[in-house]
């Protein structure tokens, strides 16, 4: 169900709710449903490294797994999009392939076909042609760094957006790579449409700049350890760059940032992570910091057993806590319903804590993931009063230069032209000396599918940017970017 029906659609239960609160089993979906899996065994479905060989990264890997039960129109609609749409190339873990279309019956050639299309999971893990928007399929403001985070790293890799607060992006990629990921300029494999760009430093550099920073910046109390994903790192030397980073101390907030807790868990159940994030958690509480995991799931189908058991594990090594930062997606969470739902599979049957929705990103190629302000105000009213306040999460906008902020703290709101105005309370890395960081607005916009038809005609004539120089523009970024990156 996707944002323009949903909340129209909310009817009242037996109870007299609009939200019918139950409690739900997890269930590890049956993969010996799909031909290609036939044969796998509990065990080889629990190793990292059956999961990690498996993953499905192309077209052919695909159709060896589903063969027929898919249409050969919907392979060609997916080669489609690889040839002339997709910012992040294909990489899905079996685990989270299990996890799409995990009630439909296998009943012949073809049978898959409608419910895969229809599958939230596979809208945003593997995004096709058709899911696209033809008329808008790029906001005009879109762009590759669209939060502007290489402009503030002070340095490669590390972010310093916030006063107290940094992200440091350890490597470039990830277990699994969703279609609408905001930081598609570096992470993962060039596209047909994007060619990434890499880190110049060596890793053993990079970290120790990092951590030289950290440590003559008492003012960073706050690091958040991402990528890419930290599942990716081998543990011997996150687990070193973790110790290095106790040690300071300034640093009182430890956060990993990992997707694979929900697309491969069953890399934080191997023994050797277990017994490190032990060592990692016990030295933490010795010191007083709170060291915490921050995954990404989007639907409750996604929250099987084997994620539960995951977090669960984590929990017993010592972190403070498990949290969940969601992207709000339409055609995948943008309903009331599938929130609700995705948080209390989330508290009740993972231990993990709803903590963020963020509205997506504006990134080239994602206006149909993209919902308006306006319709995320809203969702946040409906899912309030059904979870406990401590869990419920905010429906938070990353706003260009800005940050993230909750989507009813805008300053202004021109609903016809889809713009919203923000402001903010602190300067960033890039602006210590700005005069008017603290006074003016920010902009951030709707997808002009959204708008009412004087919007869209408005953006019609005012938005159709010439191809050749926005074209030209990106090749200037991106060599601006390179540039800077050779001067750490």
């Amino acid at each position: 169900m996707s944002i323009e029906t949903s909340i129209a659609s909310l009817v009242e239960d037996q109870t007299g709710q609009p939200y019918p609160y139950r409690q739900v089993e997890l269930v590890e979906p049956d993969w010996t449903r799909f031909p290609g899996w036939r044969d796998v065994t509990a065990e080889e479905w629990a190793s990292v490294q059956w999961q990690r060989s498996h993953c499905v990264k192309n077209v052919k890997q695909l159709r060896e797994l589903l063969g027929d039960l898919v249409d050969e129109r919907f392979y060609a609609d997916l080669e489609r999009d690889q040839a002339e749409r997709a910012t992040m190339s294909m990489l899905v873990p079996p685990q989270m392939m299990n996890t799409m279309v995990p009630h439909e019956t296998v009943a012949g050639p073809g049978s898959l076909t409608e419910a895969f299309y229809a599958d939230p999971v596979r809208h945003y893990m593997i995004p096709v042609f058709s899911d696209r928007r033809t008329d808008w399929p790029s906001h005009p403001h879109a762009t590759r760094d669209s939060l502007h985070e290489h402009d503030m790293w002070v340095a490669e890799g590390l972010t310093h957006r916030y006063p107290t607060k940094v992200l440091a992006e350890l490597l470039p990629t990830c277990p699994q790579y969703c279609g609408h990921c905001t930081r598609m300029d570096l992470v993962g494999n060039s596209t047909a449409t994007v060619d990434k760009l890499k880190f110049v430093g060596k890793p053993v550099d990079r970290l120790g700049s990092m951590l030289d920073y950290l440590r003559r910046t008492p003012q960073v109390r706050d690091v958040v350890v991402s990528g890419g994903d930290v599942a990716n790192m081998p543990w011997p030397r996150l687990e070193d760059f973790l110790t290095q980073l106790l040690e300071i101390e300034n640093i009182r907030d430890i956060r990993l940032a990992t997707k694979a807790l929900v697309g491969l868990p069953q890399h934080w159940l191997q023994d050797d992570v277990r017994a490190g994030v032990e060592r990692v958690a016990t030295v933490a509480r010795s010191r007083g910091v709170s060291l915490a995991i921050h995954t990404h799931a989007n639907h409750a189908n996604s929250i099987t057993p084997m994620v539960a058991a995951a977090s669960k594990a984590m929990l017993e090594a010592g972190v403070r806590d498990v949290r969940n930062q969601g992207v709000l997606l339409n055609g995948v969470n943008a309903d009331p319903h599938a929130l609700l739902d995705l948080c209390f599979r989330l508290l009740d049957g993972a231990q993990i804590m709803p903590y963020y929705f963020y509205m997506c990103d504006l990134i080239p190629y994602s206006e149909h993931w993209r919902v308006s302000v306006a319709d995320a105000q809203r969702l946040q009213h409906h899912i309030m009063g059904y979870l406990p306040g401590f869990a419920t999460p905010r429906i938070v906008c990353d706003v260009p230069f800005v940050g993230k902020r909750w989507v009813h703290q805008l300053a202004d709101y021109d609903t016809e032209r889809g713009v919203s105005y923000w402001t903010k309370n602190y300067r960033t890395s890039i602006e210590a000396t700005s005069a008017d960081a603290l006074t003016k607005t920010y902009e951030y916009y709707d997808p002009i599918h959204t708008l009412p038809e004087s919007g869209q005609a408005w953006w019609a004539e005012h938005g159709d940017l010439d191809a050749s120089a926005l074209r030209a523009a990106e090749v200037a970024e991106a060599s601006r970017r390179t540039a800077a990156l050779q001067a750490w």
